[in-house]
């Protein structure tokens, strides 16, 4: 496998600047830029598969959102949100300085694309949403938090990704060589050991989400969807937990009418590294 470039981008918060990092693919000079937003406690290299699969298309950049990855951790917990994730993001397509853009989200990197792609004037051409929607289930909402923050260490690469796999299974079948090749971005050394590569505080922000807080939440989520007007592709585990077949049907209904696409034998959320998986992010965001 070839290897990616590794840059990183200064971005302002509400305590000063951070370090957001990123991977990139494919011809820096290519005018057409795909980017790839992760999931909550995952990081940019979730994609190598899919970016090396579409960068003989694209220039493709794949974000460690702050607090994940190779990207600073902030002094503020608080930060850890999605308007302020698009704010770094928007900072990241400056640099990028992008004629054509399209986005890839799996789950909060979705909500990220969302966010971005409902501003006036966004540069966002075609947007792939990976498994979420603007109605996430709150069954699933608790299973995640169950396990985010949790203080974690592995004496080997092979015993965290066992780990890894007892929260994860949702990902679908996958052979231990991709599951190990998924696994490895997730660690950082910790002595003679391993712990896993986000700050725990990420899970703060979560925890305080109160009933009354997701539904005006949702609300916005569901504006900022009905006001999206670029093409939209909806993808969907058919067996997820966070992402229902009645917010994925009403989201084939409302705002950009998505083309829904969902995967067998799969839940929360498609890794998008499986062939069928990656035929269908690059017939549509190939299409004319």
């Amino acid at each position: 496998m070839t290897e990616p470039r590794l840059d990183s981008v200064q971005c302002l918060g509400a305590r000063g600047l951070h370090r957001m990092a990123y991977a990139e693919w494919g011809d820096p000079a290519n005018p057409r830029v795909l980017v790839c937003a992760h999931g909550l406690a995952r990081q940019g290299r979730d994609f190598d598969t899919l970016a090396q699969a579409l960068s003989p298309h694209y220039r493709v950049v794949c974000p460690d959102v702050v607090g994940r990855g190779r990207s600073d951790w902030l002094a503020d917990p608080a930060g850890y949100q999605i308007p302020a994730y698009v704010a770094d993001m928007v900072t990241l397509l400056a640099r990028l300085d992008a004629d054509e853009l399209h986005w890839v989200g799996t789950s909060m990197g979705g909500l990220i694309g969302l966010g971005l792609a409902a501003l006036p004037q966004s540069p966002i051409r075609k947007l792939v949403l990976n498994d979420v929607g603007p109605t996430i289930e709150a069954a699933a909402l608790q299973r995640i938090g169950a396990y985010l923050g949790q203080p974690l260490r592995w004496a080997s690469v092979d015993e965290a990704a066992d780990y890894l796999w007892s929260i994860s299974a949702s990902f679908g079948p996958h052979s231990r060589e991709q599951w190990l090749a998924l696994t490895r971005p997730m660690l950082k050394p910790d002595g003679d050991g391993f712990k896993l590569h986000y700050d725990p505080a990420i899970a703060a922000p979560l925890r305080a989400v109160t009933p009354e807080m997701a539904k005006a939440g949702e609300a916005m989520l569901w504006a900022s969807y009905d006001a999206l007007r670029c093409p939209t592709l909806l993808l969907r585990g058919a067996d997820s937990d966070l992402l229902s077949v009645a917010t994925a049907q009403a989201m084939t209904q409302r705002g950009p009418k998505a083309r829904l696409q969902e995967f067998a034998g799969v839940g929360h959320a498609p890794t998008l590294i499986a062939p069928a998986q990656i035929d269908v992010v690059r017939e549509f965001l190939l299409a004319p």
